[in-house]
């Protein structure tokens, strides 16, 4: 099989797995620890003086869209759910992150902001044409 060396489709696909598969393992560890998970959102939504049934949006946004965003179905879709997820993360949790670093030295909320940004990214690029059903392009 010859890979060319420029391959949008390609390119798109590696986006796509790298946004869908490293946050599907934050979808996951919920999952398995659901009560400490769901605790911990649901008293962010609540001092923010939101619902905390909305803790469970979480599954969505970390579960739900990473699936669709891997398997390239409704990819567009699932990267402006992970776009408005990853909006809430930031309102809820990581507001007072945004201006300072890591012990690193790299950005407190990198991994946030590559979320939000890779899903951005793939909400304005689509799946490309190796995925279950390739978004229309526009």
């Amino acid at each position: 099989m010859d890979i060319p060396m420029q391959s949008d489709a390609l390119g798109k696909l590696i986006l796509r797995l790298t946004v869908g598969v490293l946050l599907l393992f934050h979808g996951v560890a919920k999952m398995m620890h659901p009560a400490g998970a769901m605790e911990y959102i649901g008293k962010s939504l609540t001092a923010s003086g939101l619902p905390t049934w909305l803790a469970y949006l979480a599954y969505v946004g970390e579960v739900v869209a990473p699936i669709m965003i891997i398997l390239g179905l409704f990819s567009r879709i699932g990267g402006l759910i992970v776009v408005i997820h990853m909006l809430f993360a930031f309102m809820l949790v990581h507001t007072a992150q945004l201006a300072t670093l890591a012990n690193s030295g790299g950005w407190a909320v990198e991994l946030q902001a590559f979320y939000l940004l890779g899903g951005l990214a793939i909400f304005f690029l689509g799946s490309g044409k190796i995925a279950l059903k390739a978004d229309s392009e526009y």
